[in-house]
């Protein structure tokens, strides 16, 4: 079952991601492992379950509080270069 704002959310990873592409980020597809065309890595890395925790918390924690994702296992490295940047670009 899909979150109830599921729309918004995958619009702000949208938006997130045009802020990325303008800062310079390049998706890493090694992170992901099926054999399929870079095209479609960039896609499955869009929408980790991680970067849709942050954008969910751009939307909902108001400006100036820190936001926390927590996770019990190991973030990829291509979501931690991602975030770092999300961080910058939107001073969150």
């Amino acid at each position: 079952m899909a979150h109830p704002e599921h729309r918004i959310i995958i619009g702000m990873l949208e938006k997130l991601e045009g802020l990325l592409k303008e800062a310079g980020y390049c998706p890493d597809g090694s992170f992901v492992l099926h054999d399929i065309d870079e095209e479609q890595k960039s896609q499955n890395l869009r929408y980790h379950s991680e970067r849709q925790a942050v954008a969910y918390s751009i939307l909902e924690v108001p400006e100036g509080f820190p936001i926390h994702v927590m996770k019990n296992l190991k973030v990829c490295g291509d979501c931690h270069s991602a975030i770092k940047s999300i961080a910058r670009t939107t001073g969150r």
